[in-house]
């Protein structure tokens, strides 16, 4: 059974900082391409920052420089380090394991007050 579990998330000022979790199993973890996505109510889930098995790494334009992926293989977590957030940042944001299927995580909300 495959699980994702995101956190960290919750309130912060803008020109704060967030730290996203992703603690993955029941999937091969470092020959997946893992992804956080966001998501605000009445818009399209969008791509936020991606990183491969091979350590390839591509972001969203809007979050370019103030937002950096990395993954941990031994300890099966992807990781969203958010930095110099803004109130357009608030969505939720989900996690995403790809490779031969696509997997979901339930969504960590991150709230940015201006």
């Amino acid at each position: 059974q495959v699980q994702l579990v995101e956190s960290g998330g919750g309130l912060v000022q803008a020109g704060g900082s967030l730290r996203l979790s992703c603690a993955a199993s029941g999937i091969v973890f470092s020959i997946n391409t893992m992804g956080w996505y966001r998501q605000t109510p009445g818009k399209q889930r969008e791509m936020v920052a991606g990183i491969t098995g091979g350590g390839s790494i591509s972001y969203a334009d809007s979050v370019k420089g103030r937002f950096t992926i990395s993954r941990d293989n031994a300890k099966n977590t992807v990781y969203l380090q958010m930095n110099s957030l803004k109130p357009e940042d608030t969505a939720v944001y989900y996690c995403n394991a790809y490779k031969t299927f696509s997997y979901w995580g339930k969504g960590t909300l991150v709230t940015v007050s201006s």
